[in-house]
């Protein structure tokens, strides 16, 4: 390594590790308040408040969960397919779930499911309209029901659009990407 390489290598590991120009940097007050409607959201899905949580949402939503497939490496680009989805909903049909679960017909969430969501891997980054962010994080969703002693597991990452209202977010679209090509649960009756 001459010299001069050797002087711009600081920088070049420096450029390496920066974050991208439009990255909500972590620990900020915009990322410790969008973390929060996460968690807050975690919980109000746990915790059954679905009146709650159509509240985060927008008006315009659209809430999709597109097939996995398995493909070779030199495939894999290839391996979520959009035009299958698990569930392609939008606000309306959202809140006629959640009309229908508070109902008598809601047999395959009655009784209710027992979930814990967790949310990790959180990053935020700014979009081209103003106060709207690209928000991308993990989850781990664990669910059991009835007297089963078997937790059902999903995890996958989850690609949202966020609009800041300035005393909140809304959830403006959401895409889940699922770590499994086949479901380890009977149905996907809950939100994700």
């Amino acid at each position: 390594m001459n010299a001069q390489t050797q002087a711009a290598a600081p920088d070049m590991i420096a450029a390496t590790f920066r974050p991208a120009a439009r990255r909500v940097p972590i620990g900020s007050p915009l990322y410790n308040r969008i973390l929060e409607a996460y968690y807050e959201e975690a919980a109000m899905l746990d915790e059954l408040r679905f009146q709650d949580w159509t509240g985060w949402l927008a008006k315009d939503l659209r809430y999709t969960a597109p097939q996995r497939l398995t493909r070779l490496l030199a495939d894999h680009k290839q391996s979520i397919e959009r035009s299958v989805m698990h569930f392609d909903e939008n606000y309306q049909t959202i809140c006629a779930r959640v009309r229908r679960l508070r109902g008598n017909s809601a047999f395959a969430e009655d009784p209710p499911s027992r979930t814990r969501r967790l949310v990790t891997n959180v990053r935020a980054e700014a979009t081209d309209v103003e106060n709207e962010y690209s928000v991308s994080s993990y989850f781990l969703l664990t669910r059991s029901r009835f007297e089963q002693t078997r937790m059902h597991v999903l995890s996958g990452e989850r690609r949202d659009h966020l609009r800041d209202l300035g005393e909140r977010f809304e959830l403006v679209a959401r895409e889940s990407i699922l770590d499994q090509s086949v479901l380890g649960m009977p149905n996907l009756a809950v939100f994700l």
